[in-house]
């Protein structure tokens, strides 16, 4: 599956990266080039969701 978001903001396509937290463990995020926004993935229970696919 995919998905083309853009920047709410920008109107710009987000970018694939990623962001380390607590612990050294990464997590994949989508950012703006421009603004530097970003959104990553949900959490549950203060967890990041992630999946081990």
């Amino acid at each position: 599956m995919s998905v083309n978001a853009q920047c709410g903001k920008c109107n710009i396509p987000l970018e694939n990266d990623f962001l380390t937290i607590n612990g050294g463990e990464k997590v994949q995020i989508s950012k703006c080039p421009s603004c530097e926004g970003k959104i990553k993935s949900p959490l549950c229970c203060g967890e990041d969701m992630s999946c081990a696919a």
